[in-house]
């Protein structure tokens, strides 16, 4: 068992766990980083980890937001779809929630067709960099342009379906274009409508638990299971470790979005943007 590559794998999942959550382009980081400190695996492997290892921080959604997305249970039920019986059990503000989310899924659902497509168009330093530092520029924008507003939208049960579908929409722009960041592409979409940047934080944590299990289990099919023991235990060490930090993470920035806007990370983009630009231009 080679040691450095499970060091090198807990290295990728400290930057996944960060990245995947804070509107900065978890892939940007993670191409950038693949340039220093290369995992020892064929490219086939490293298209399926890099996918894969967002399970991991998809997770800690699933665990902190637990009581808002699971649909079944007496307790904190205030819309049963009954008043008595099996059907009392059934919280149906949540079961409308999720609907939300995958009319919400479904521009990026048929993205998911022409993934090989795009990934020989727009994989490449070009476009993340570019991708990177235009919504990057948009944060700013827009920050500044809703400075003096109050948000129209301040629950997550206000959001329509239309906007859910709008909101998707912008996903979709982050599943074509590597560096634009589903997490800011999606926040940048829902705060144009008014959305609150808490409802539109927590709306993207949600969204992302659909599209990324649907992206990952394309990637396993496409991979099969033959792994050898080091890359199952990479994946697994990447996995558990984007977890962790994931859940740390999301917290921060929970906290953070109650006091401070998104501006401090449109300038962190434009600066990676133009760092990566940098390091493939002339290395």
């Amino acid at each position: 068992m080679n040691f450095v590559e499970i060091l090198k794998a807990i290295l990728f999942g400290i930057v996944e766990g960060i990245t995947e959550w804070l509107p900065v382009s978890s892939t940007g980081h993670l191409i950038l980083l693949n340039e220093f400190v290369a995992l020892d695996a064929t490219e086939e492997f490293w298209s399926l980890f890099e996918v894969v290892i967002q399970l991991g921080a998809i997770m800690a959604v699933v665990v902190l937001f637990w009581k808002q997305i699971f649909p079944f249970g007496k307790d904190d039920n205030h819309h049963p779809l009954t008043s008595q019986g099996v059907l009392s059990y059934v919280k149906a503000d949540i079961f409308v929630l999720w609907f939300k989310i995958l009319v919400a899924c479904i521009p990026a659902a048929i993205a998911v067709f022409f993934g090989d497509k795009f990934e020989e168009l727009f994989y490449n330093y070009h476009t993340v960099s570019a991708a990177l530092i235009f919504f990057g520029v948009m944060f700013i924008i827009i920050e500044n342009k809703h400075k003096a507003k109050t948000a129209k939208i301040n629950s997550l049960t206000e959001i329509t379906y239309r906007l859910a579908f709008i909101i998707g929409i912008f996903q979709l722009i982050a599943a074509i274009f590597p560096g634009t960041s589903r997490s800011g592409s999606t926040i940048v979409g829902a705060l144009l409508f008014g959305v609150s940047r808490t409802v539109a934080a927590e709306f993207t944590f949600f969204l992302a638990i659909p599209a990324m299990f649907g992206a990952s289990l394309l990637k396993l099919i496409k991979f099969g299971l033959s792994f050898t023991s080091t890359e199952l235990i990479i994946l697994l060490v990447g996995m558990i470790t984007a977890f962790l930090v994931s859940v740390f993470v999301i917290q921060f920035l929970m906290t953070y979005i109650k006091r401070h806007d998104f501006k401090v990370f449109g300038w962190y983009r434009i600066a990676l943007g133009i760092l990566v630009l940098s390091v493939f231009a002339f290395r």
